[in-house]
């Protein structure tokens, strides 16, 4: 593992903090006495002035070595993993303060070294099996297709050609997913958005649902290509279920950013509520549902530090999903 804090002799904490409190315990009782001491020669008001002042002096010596030591590497520290978070390599620190706090730093950024190397190698891994499965899946789908035209099988052979060929375009749509899903769980939408840039390419996905839209104009912390995939799946899942409108709305509150997205479909029913985030979870198998759209909003909002959650709609029925950016 690379080492991010340089090893460099710093005050341990304990010393630093039992310094500070035996400092403030300590400076009042010796102004108090030095002050005295002075009186006779300076005269009372020049005395006091010229303790304070000393006072005030190393007071400001005392706060900029806590914040040397203790509250920079800590900001520091918080600023390179919001870095991290954005999709950035970890990198040395250039000041860490005492040693338990360089420890922390290197825990931290170990921790996000790891991480970041699991997220590469889960994807590397999913495009590498995505990629050697599609000549199997090619060769079947050509086998189906040339089984199908055939007048000669018998009823039963056909129905398992059938059979065959919609396996071979379930298994295409999986892996698609997995792909998508991989991909979505990289921090690379990083930007600013509105729902009002968004509508055209909604549209383009949907035909048969009226997409309203309120507060247009709200600018939303993710890109508009994130969140078009967003959008893009959530709405495909309404017109899907028999929705025939779908109300977006976004605005800001003291927790920050949100978009609310409800249709008036047949909503969901209370046994599938803990489930529909579930990847591979879906009430469509029959139709060629996969399960993974909701899946991959849920991880491509995790990894932009957002977060999505179903919300009860009332008597009304629907479905009406939330979003906190």
């Amino acid at each position: 593992m690379s080492r991010y804090v340089a090893p460099k002799w710093r005050p341990p904490l304990m010393f630093v903090l039992g310094g500070s409190l035996l400092a403030i315990l300590v400076l009042p009782v010796y102004a108090t006495l030095f002050a005295e001491y002075l009186t006779p020669l300076l005269g009372r008001k020049n005395a006091i002035f010229t303790v304070a002042s000393g006072s005030f002096l190393a007071t400001l010596v005392l706060g900029w070595l806590l914040w040397r030591l203790i509250l920079s590497p800590v900001q520091a520290l918080a600023a390179k993993a919001e870095e991290i978070r954005g999709g950035s390599a970890p990198e040395a620190l250039d000041h860490y303060g005492t040693p338990e706090i360089g420890e922390l730093a290197q825990a931290v950024l170990d921790m996000a070294e790891v991480l970041q190397s699991r997220e590469m190698a889960v994807r590397g891994y999913t495009d590498h099996v995505t990629h050697e499965l599609k000549t199997p899946l090619t060769a079947i789908r050509g086998a189906a297709e040339l089984l199908e035209v055939e007048e000669d099988l018998p009823a039963g052979a056909k129905r398992l050609v059938a059979t065959i060929a919609g396996a071979e375009k379930r298994a295409v749509k999986l892996l698609g997913a997995a792909r998508s899903i991989a991909a979505a769980r990289m921090p690379e939408h990083r930007g600013t958005t509105t729902l009002h840039d968004c509508i055209p390419e909604l549209n383009s996905r949907v035909e048969k649902l009226s997409i309203e839209v309120q507060n247009a104009r709200e600018s939303l912390p993710l890109a508009k290509s994130g969140l078009n995939v967003v959008l893009g799946h959530i709405v495909e899942n309404a017109e899907e279920a028999g929705a025939t409108r779908v109300t977006l709305d976004s605005g800001r509150d003291d927790n920050g950013a949100w978009l609310t997205v409800a249709d008036n479909g047949p909503g969901i029913s209370d046994g599938n509520v803990g489930q529909v985030f579930e990847p591979f979870f879906t009430t469509r198998r029959d139709s060629g549902g996969t399960g993974m759209g909701l899946a991959i909003v849920q991880t491509l909002l995790l990894a932009h530090g957002c977060r999505i959650e179903l919300v009860d709609t009332g008597e009304d029925g629907g479905t009406k999903f939330r979003i906190d950016f």
